[in-house]
């Protein structure tokens, strides 16, 4: 008589079953022949049920099993490692050990990558040791998935030395080493590991490539990034959305933007990571306006802007002073996304930025969970309104939370210190940040103090702690100080200083500018043609300086003299009025702010011409009493101007906001907000 329970058909009907409800029924048939009782077919089905999502008969089929082999408990194992449910896998693992079944690599594989899914190094090492007892040491799947999980986990020296122990080194494992040390932000290692991989004659694939390129976006190299992508495109090797993703990203945090874009056009698919990758590396670059041209194309294409693109358009918005978008951005996400810390962080420096501080704050107040970057944007927020004393108080507050500042928070309290003239405070507390938080001073750190001592006139002192520091100071501390010397007058000394600054061959035309405008107001004409002269001599040109004024959602830009405005004419009779009205009320043009060899009149021109009045002008032809004005500048206010927009907010009976490189000046009934120290 035939035996059903040694025939094959379980095996080859249970590889043809394409759902559940076939499933079941060859079950059910196993059932009543008795094979499922003795056979060996309980792991396939096991397998097969799993695989068509009904995890619960695969458990029921294990658990009625009379004879459960390896294979039987792998393939459940596997099954809830595919479902999703690592901790499910492991107690299976530690339920197989009891019962005396002896796990296989498979089962050290699975179980290995099941506790690096879960961040569990301990259980994870404790099968680790039992695999090596049972003699799979050098198995190279258990081999890889120990270097994952100790990758995954972050211990990059440890899996290192799993890596070079391992006899047979696989594309996976190349893979996971370089990838882990990209996770772990050692991006130099993982550039190495390649390099090693390399002349190991180990050729890479995208995964490998996409690590790479995530590597150079960290270190601000592009010399590998492109070494790479000429290497995928000499190979033909696959790019997709993924990987020119990455590229995208890698060149634009590198500031190579037209590489970027030439990827992002070549691509044939694009998602809402592409587009967010570009966007966001337009904003962090400075390119604003393109960047919010970019976030509306995207949404013309039918793409739902991301928390990633969008807060890149909240950064777009505070480069560029563009409250209104700002606003809606804000509105789009509360009503669209949930306000995370990331973005919530993003719109109080957008308020910030765009000069409504108590937006800004309002916000800040509202935040429930706030971590360190929260209370860092805020403290800063108020650093560059001058708000030195209230940014104290918002530190002291923090540090009744018990988050610990870093130097980011120190910095900006010292920057905040510097706008509002809070010296022997800035000098306290940059002597506790290194005595009671152990935190040593960066060169930004000593930029601030030596910014806050020049600001309060004493250069010397700024000069002496230069001098004292222990590293070579940079040209940022020079040009700090160079800068107080301007502003406070002390110009025999600002010319020392302008040698030792021209010394360091600066590569920014705008320190040379300083450095020209030093000159030009201690009247050494000599010393001034000798600067230009460098800088023609090595193509640099003076940075123009503008204003912009946000009327009515546009933004509006002016030059010095600007004259291309189709309100010209009505502006220059606004600027005309307002100087009468001023002069009513003792204004005096200060033409020591032209730093030009030129006649009086000419001078008084020119400064009544100057960008920042050109933009005030424009925005009280065009908007309704009362309407508050926000003018963004490139470069410093001057101090004709400064005196200039406080006599014109007292006249029009108006709040005029002046966001310059430095900080705001909040003009309003004839007083501005800094106390005329800035």
């Amino acid at each position: 008589m035939y035996s059903f329970s040694r025939a094959p058909w379980p095996k080859s009907l249970i590889a043809i079953c394409k759902d559940k409800r076939s499933l079941s029924q060859v079950h059910a048939l196993m059932i009543l022949t008795g094979i499922f009782a003795t056979g060996d077919s309980n792991g396939q089905l096991i397998a097969s049920y799993a695989k068509s999502g009904d995890i619960i008969s695969a458990r029921n089929v294990f658990e009625e099993s009379l004879q459960r082999g390896v294979s039987t408990w792998n393939a459940l194992i596997i099954a809830y490692s595919r479902k999703d449910s690592p901790l499910e896998a492991i107690n299976l693992y530690r339920r197989m050990i009891l019962e005396g079944i002896r796990p296989d690599s498979s089962t050290f594989t699975v179980t290995l990558k099941a506790c690096a899914g879960l961040l569990d190094l301990k259980t994870g090492e404790e099968i680790r040791s039992h695999a090596i007892d049972l003699g799979y040491k050098n198995d190279v799947f258990v081999g890889s998935s120990v270097l994952n999980l100790y990758a995954k986990c972050g211990k990059m020296d440890e899996a290192v030395r799993v890596f070079d122990g391992m006899p047979k080194r696989d594309l996976v494992s190349w893979t996971t080493i370089i990838t882990g040390y990209v996770q772990s932000g050692r991006s130099l290692e993982a550039v190495n590991i390649y390099r090693r991989m390399q002349k190991e004659g180990i050729q890479g694939d995208e995964i490998v490539m996409v690590g790479l390129f995530q590597s150079c976006a960290n270190l601000g190299d592009p010399k590998i990034g492109l070494s790479v992508h000429g290497y995928m495109i000499r190979r033909d090797l696959p790019m997709d959305v993924v990987v020119q993703t990455s590229l995208i990203d890698m060149y634009a945090k590198n500031g190579l933007l037209n590489l970027a874009f030439r990827v992002f056009e070549k691509m044939s698919y694009r998602n809402v990571v592409s587009w967010s990758a570009l966007i966001s590396g337009f904003a962090q670059n400075g390119y604003a306006g393109e960047a919010l041209e970019l976030l509306i194309e995207m949404q013309s294409c039918g793409f739902k802007p991301d928390v990633v693109s969008l807060v890149s358009a909240l950064v777009a918005c505070s480069h560029i002073g563009l409250l209104k978008l700002g606003k809606s951005v804000h509105g789009y996400i509360l009503r669209r996304l949930e306000l995370d810390r990331v973005s919530a962080t993003a719109v109080i420096d957008m308020y910030s930025k765009c000069g409504s501080l108590s937006s800004a704050r309002a916000l800040f107040d509202r935040v429930n969970m706030r971590d360190l970057i929260s209370w860092n944007a805020i403290i800063a927020s108020y650093g560059v309104h001058g708000g030195g004393r209230e940014a104290l108080s918002i530190f002291l507050q923090m540090k009744d939370t018990k988050l610990r500042p870093d130097h980011a928070t120190f910095a900006s309290l010292l920057s905040a210190f510097s706008h509002s003239g809070l010296v022997e405070e800035g000098l306290q507390w940059f002597k506790l940040m290194v005595t009671e938080y152990k935190i040593q001073p960066h060169e930004k750190h000593y930029a601030c103090v030596v910014d806050l001592l020049a600001r309060a006139g004493r250069v010397e002192e700024a000069h002496e702690l230069i001098q004292s520091m222990v590293d070579e100071p940079g040209i940022a501390l020079w040009v700090a100080l160079l800068a107080g010397c301007r502003n406070k007058g002390k110009l025999d000394f600002g010319q020392k200083v302008a040698e030792k600054v021209l010394q360091l061959k600066p590569d920014d035309p705008g320190i040379y500018a300083l450095v020209s405008n030093v000159f030009a107001a201690a009247r050494n004409w000599d010393e001034v043609a000798r600067v230009r002269k460098v800088m023609k001599n090595t193509g640099m040109k003076k940075v123009p300086g503008y204003s912009v004024v946000e009327v009515n959602g546009r933004l509006h830009a002016f030059l010095m003299e600007d004259k291309s405005h189709p309100q010209h004419e009505k502006i220059v009779a606004m600027l005309e009025w307002l100087d009468q009205e001023m002069r009513k009320m003792g204004y005096v043009p200060k033409t020591e702010f032209v730093l030009h060899d030129l006649e009086e009149e000419v001078k008084q021109r020119m400064l009544c011409n100057h960008s920042e009045r050109l933009a005030i002008a424009f925005g009280l032809l065009n908007t309704g009493p009362g309407t508050r004005l926000l003018i963004t500048k490139n470069l410093r206010v001057c101090g004709d101007c400064h005196a200039a927009t406080k006599f014109i907010s007292k006249i029009v009976d108006r709040e005029i906001v002046v966001r310059d490189v430095k900080r705001f000046h909040h003009f309003k009934d004839g007083f501005c907000s800094c106390g005329d120290y800035w």
